[in-house]
């Protein structure tokens, strides 16, 4: 059944924040395990890329030609999944402020919640398990899936239309940390708000221009967000 809106939510500094070094290590152990080379994350301006990206520069660092790094990655990506699922540890205390009691607000009124997120497709969705908060997203966008944060939106729009979760005059709202999500958002058309649980402070936050900026999800309202 079509509703009039949808919301759209990244994940890493805006459901949840300090989740600890398993995904940082999960990266760095594939590229070690695919090819033998040590690699870190370290220089890297990680908030706002997709996970693709930060290993294209990890393998660029180790000293990879840039064919080799795109052959190693599928086999890279795999292993960094498969890792991640095996560390990951109980996320519940690491729930943004307000973000469960925002999440289940959207749920009473059956507003249809997906994910946009740069982390990887296994890794997205078990730090949603081991949070407490797979139960409100039907389905996800992942780093995997696209070049860009702003296509995994559009993917996620068209992805939401097709199983007939929205029609085309549809709201459609994306939740993000950084400035990223922000021109994710307008390069597709859709409502942006951003909360400053990540690393960008809220003064930043603010020259990107979001419709709707809040230090955190417990001072944003549904209704607010829908325009109800």
């Amino acid at each position: 059944m079509a509703t009039g809106a949808l919301v759209l939510f990244d994940i890493d500094g805006t459901l949840l924040r300090k989740a600890g070094p398993h995904h940082r290590e999960a990266l760095e152990d594939a590229v070690r395990h695919v090819t033998g080379r040590t690699a870190s994350t370290d220089g890297i301006p990680v908030q706002g890329m997709l996970d693709g990206d930060i290993l294209m520069l990890m393998l660029k660092s180790a000293g990879l030609r840039r064919d080799e790094a795109r052959a190693a990655l599928p086999r890279i990506i795999v292993k960094a999944q498969a890792l991640y699922v095996r560390r990951c540890p109980d996320l519940r205390e690491r729930v943004c402020p307000g973000a469960r009691e925002f999440l289940e607000a959207l749920a009473r009124r059956r507003v249809p919640m997906g994910l946009v997120t740069g982390n990887l497709s296994r890794i997205g969705w078990t730090k949603m398990r081991r949070a407490g908060l797979r139960e409100h997203f039907r389905f996800g966008a992942f780093a995997e899936q696209g070049a860009t944060r702003a296509a995994l939106a559009r993917l996620a729009v068209r992805e939401a239309r097709r199983r007939g979760w929205i029609g085309r005059g549809a709201l459609v709202a994306l939740v993000g940390d950084h400035p990223n999500d922000v021109a994710a958002a307008r390069a597709n058309g859709f409502r942006s708000v951003a909360v400053g649980t990540g690393v960008v402070p809220l003064t930043e936050l603010a020259g990107s221009n979001p419709d709707l900026l809040v230090p955190d999800l417990r001072s944003l309202s549904v209704d607010q967000l829908l325009c109800v």
